[in-house]
Parts: structure tokens; sequence; C-alpha cells
């Protein structure tokens, strides 16, 4: 989560400047050397700014963690127009892209360290479990929408979800942590479970005939 190109239309308004800031102090520094200071030397309004809008780091992560989840959304409902099976695509892309850029693969790193924290942090734990529900609901809408047209068979949209879902943070999680580049390869069978799990059993047979 959290492309670079997520600010790029992003208005200048002070939260999402201080997100911006965050972002970059992030993938300069990792979670663990992460510091208001270090935060406020990307800001260009003043530290003690940063002060009157949060208590501390972590409050201001937390609400770092909640914008990306936003503008992930929000990029989601942009393509609501588009058919589910592109718009699967389209998820798959934003969460897993298959050429990331180098700050993109950073960022990768930094989401795991966040992550990480949730194993003994409440309130990220409770953060990312909200994020986690926020983009299942949002797949299992997608396949609903599918479903609804016919162009995806019936099945339990919200179990499907919870199934991609984990798999796509999964390969994050791996791509950031471990040197094998299978990104391509787990995408590939993305792709193939939702054929074969998804695709109208009319379809299949009339191509098969």
């Amino acid at each position: 989560m959290g492309p670079p190109e997520m600010f790029a239309d992003a208005p200048h308004e002070t939260r999402t400047d201080i997100m911006r800031a965050t972002y970059v102090a992030l993938t300069k520094y990792g979670y663990a050397d992460l510091t208001i200071q270090r935060i406020a030397d990307e800001f260009d309004k003043s530290k003690s700014l940063l002060y009157h809008h949060y208590a501390g780091k972590d409050a201001l992560l937390l609400d770092f963690m909640g914008f990306l989840t936003d503008r992930l959304e929000a990029e989601i409902e942009a393509t609501s127009d588009v058919d589910p099976r592109r718009r699967l695509d389209e998820f798959f892309d934003r969460l897993i892209p298959l050429a990331a850029a180098r700050e993109r693969c950073e960022f990768e790193g930094v989401y795991v360290e966040l992550r990480a924290a949730a194993a003994h942090d409440v309130a990220f734990r409770e953060k990312f479990t909200e994020t986690d529900h926020a983009l299942r609901d949002r797949l299992a809408d997608i396949l609903r929408a599918g479903m609804e047209s016919a162009e995806f068979r019936e099945g339990d949209p919200v179990r499907i979800a919870e199934f991609l879902l984990a798999t796509t943070l999964g390969t994050m999680v791996g791509r950031a942590t471990s040197d094998d580049r299978w990104a391509a390869d787990i995408r590939a069978e993305l792709d193939a479970y939702v054929d074969a799990r998804l695709q109208p059993r009319a379809g299949r047979a009339s191509v098969e005939e």
C-alpha cells in the first residue's frame, strides 16, 4: 500500500502535508528510527504544528495508516464503472504491482514494520484490523457486482475476498522480507484462481466445446 503517486493529486492542506512528510520520513528511516523531528524535517511548517494535531509519533502513524486506506478505497471506488474482472485486476495491480518502483519497494518494507508492531500494540492491531476489513469489503463489493451481473459464478463474496486479500498481503510481506522475486508467479496463480473459481460454468463449457 502507499505508492508515491497517491500524493500526485492530493490537495495541499495541513493533514495531507503531514501525511506526505510522514511518508517521506518513513521511507528514509523506517519505523524503528522514525521520530517526530525527522517528520518535521520533511514538513514545510513548524514542528509545533505536528504536536498540535498529534500527541506523538504513534498517534500520527495511526492516522497515516487510515489516510492510506482512505486513498486506496477512493482509487478503487473510482473504477466502479469498470467491469468487475478489470476492477479485480486493478486491485491486484495497486497492492502488488509487478514493476514496483524503488520507493514503492522501500515503503513495503516500512509497511511490514508497522504491521509487526501490531503483534504487541493494541492500537496498531485495531487499526490494521480496520484496514483489512475495509479492503476485504471493497473486494467483496467487486465480487458481488460480478455475481449480480453474471460475469462471476455465484459464491460467498466475503470468503473469496478474504482469501484473495490474504494472498495479496502475504505477497507484499514476502517481497519486502525476501530476496525471492516470485510476485509474478503469485499474480499468475491469482489470475488462474479467479478464472477457475469465478468463471461462469456455462461460459467455460462453451469454451471447452
